[in-house]
């Protein structure tokens, strides 16, 4: 049975701390890959004040079964007191896109891109 893909998606401060994240998780095989799109800017409440920060969102491509791992890592790597973590089951996509997904993630690490 193949491992069901999932997103995460997770808002990082601009600057270095989401590639030293995004960079951290595909060692540690918990994502296949995370793409970082720059520029986003997040308007929130915070400790009762509206807050404006420039950030970047990480798109984190991996599997089910390693979210615990995921969720740990991220939240001892992120430099938030509470880190964005939004979880996406996949539906569906490229079979051979998904297939390299399960094996970048898997502990034996025969993944390769073609």
């Amino acid at each position: 049975m193949k491992p069901k893909p999932v997103l995460l998606l997770v808002s990082a401060p601009k600057g270095p701390a989401g590639r030293r994240l995004a960079r951290a998780l595909v060692e540690e095989r918990l994502a296949a890959c995370v793409t970082a799109v720059p520029g986003a800017a997040s308007v929130y409440r915070w400790k009762g004040r509206v807050e404006r920060t420039a950030e970047e969102l990480l798109f984190i491509k991996s599997a089910r079964p390693r979210l615990p791992a995921l969720f740990r890592r991220i939240k001892a790597l992120h430099p938030y007191d509470v880190p964005e973590i939004l979880v996406w089951p996949v539906a569906g996509g490229n079979a051979d896109y998904l297939a390299w997904l399960g094996a970048a993630v898997a502990a034996s690490g025969r993944a390769r891109i073609r």
